[in-house]
């Protein structure tokens, strides 16, 4: 169980000021149907997450334990090097209408996401992939639903600051991972 909730907090701690949550957010602000842009959201974050979820789950049951850990190390200084990197969101000038396109993108841009790197840490080290499936899907929802519904306001808040502060945390806890595969911690 600690699968999913370790899941569902850094998932959605790692999805505050992701590509995906500002294109939301912007859409939303533009004024799309809430109810259908979050349905299609949730949809994105589930299809993601059981992606991430079953590599994780499926490549750490090939592996002795060392190698495990070293795994789940290098997920999560994937993470980190994600939540580093300035968010440089693209916008289409004129976005589509299609709720079929918009969960492509959605899906595309959460695949290589540091929140999606944590659900196939947590599949990794648990090997509980459906509760960390379900706690990062839901996670990732809960992120979701908040840029739905603060929309542009989104932009206002310390983006820059939030998810450098996550990787500077996610990288200690990878480092620490790393060093106790090798013995050394």
């Amino acid at each position: 169980m600690s699968a999913f909730f370790l899941a569902w907090l850094a998932v959605a701690a790692c999805s505050i000021g992701a590509r995906d949550q500002l294109l939301v957010a912007r859409l939303a602000g533009q004024g799309r149907g809430p109810s259908a842009l979050l349905t299609i959201a949730l949809v994105a974050a589930t299809i993601s997450a059981c992606i991430m979820g079953y590599a994780g789950s499926t490549l750490s049951a090939l592996l002795p334990p060392a190698a495990k850990q070293m795994l789940i190390a290098f997920a999560l200084i994937a993470a980190a090097v994600e939540l580093f990197r300035p968010v440089l969101p693209s916008y289409p000038a004129e976005p589509t209408r299609s709720l079929f396109a918009l969960s492509v993108v959605l899906v595309a841009r959460q695949l290589g996401d540091a929140a999606r790197f944590c659900v196939f840490a947590f599949a990794a080290a648990s090997g509980s992939a459906p509760l960390a499936t379900l706690g990062g899907a839901l996670g990732s929802a809960a992120a979701l639903a908040l840029a739905v519904s603060v929309r542009d306001d989104l932009a206002a808040w310390p983006l820059v600051a939030i998810r450098r502060t996550l990787a500077a945390m996610i990288a200690i806890a990878a480092i620490y991972l790393a060093l106790g595969a090798r013995g050394l911690a």
